[in-house]
């Protein structure tokens, strides 16, 4: 009911950048927010950044001050602008969107979601 398609992946060098996009469509629905969650080999999944519909955002203390959320005011599409990438950066990171699933008008909630993308592996080389 709810597709988010990412883009942006690839491989770039220690100190370059990225900006990772995603794209979201579906049913009616009142978007709480939308974020950027990142998995290591090995690892737990992790949140990166996250967005409200309000535009509050918050950061994983290990990007801040390297990486930038923003969305369009549609919430259509979420950004993370990657900046100063480093190797420990490297993982497969996912776009995700929280909300409610609404009627046609769009004014009666009818059920939450939690919807995930397929993700996009970044690789920083040293």
């Amino acid at each position: 009911q709810v597709q988010l398609v990412e883009s942006g992946g690839g491989l770039v060098q220690a100190g370059g950048s990225l900006k990772l996009s995603c794209a979201a469509s579906g049913s009616i629905r009142s978007i709480n927010a939308m974020g950027w969650y990142r998995q290591a080999p090995g690892k737990q999944r992790e949140l990166v950044a996250r967005i409200t519909s309000g535009g509050r955002t918050n950061y994983a203390d290990s990007v801040k001050g390297r990486f930038t959320i923003s969305r369009d005011n549609a919430m259509n599409t979420v950004y993370l602008q990657m900046d100063s990438l480093k190797p420990e950066d490297t993982a497969v990171y996912y776009c995700n969107e929280e909300g409610f699933l609404t009627d046609d008008s769009g004014r009666y909630r009818i059920k939450g979601y939690d919807a995930w993308g397929q993700g996009t592996q970044v690789t920083v080389s040293s």
